[in-house]
């Protein structure tokens, strides 16, 4: 079996993790997921879920910042924007020797292209929503989404998330 770039594994993630729909309860439901995964954690982490219209799920733990929030806000916003990850439109940029500004037009203020932003696709509609999480490492950020969304889609068979070199 061929190894995946870290690139492919994020792409594979994305087209594998798609919803049939999502709603309000659907968000509901998956926020609860992941507080519940981040308090075993004992994750410091801000969870925020949204469409482009308004917030569906938003919720902090023990130890999270003002600044948690305004991290989940940036990453869903490139998720929002870019129908990737934010942690996939940080590789893709850095692999073109680019940065998310002014190469990739995303302002500091208002995206932070790092892990921990993910968009919610719906087959046959595209992307109605992002799911952030901020407060761990960028690739745990990441890590934890894709976890919760694999289980709740009943996805066993999923690429890893790719560890930056300089976690390892």
């Amino acid at each position: 079996m061929k190894t995946l770039t870290a690139i492919e594994a994020l792409q594979q993630q994305e087209q594998t993790l798609t919803f049939a729909s999502f709603d309000e309860d659907t968000a509901y439901a998956i926020g609860q997921a992941l507080r519940a995964a981040a308090v075993l954690q004992k994750a410091p982490v801000a969870i925020d879920i949204r469409s482009s219209a308004r917030r569906l799920f938003f919720t902090t733990l023990a130890g999270a910042s003002p600044d948690n929030e305004d991290w989940a806000r940036r990453k869903g916003n490139v998720a929002l924007r870019c129908h990737a990850s934010s942690y996939l439109v940080k590789l893709r940029l850095e692999a073109e020797g680019r940065t998310p500004w002014p190469d990739g037009a995303l302002e500091t203020k208002d995206y932070a292209a790092h892990g921990g932003g993910f968009p919610v696709w719906v087959r046959g509609t595209g992307v109605v929503a992002c799911i952030a999480v901020s407060g761990l490492p960028s690739h745990e950020d990441h890590g934890l989404i894709v976890n919760v969304l694999a289980q709740h889609l009943g996805i066993t068979d999923l690429p890893p998330t790719p560890i930056p070199e300089s976690h390892l």
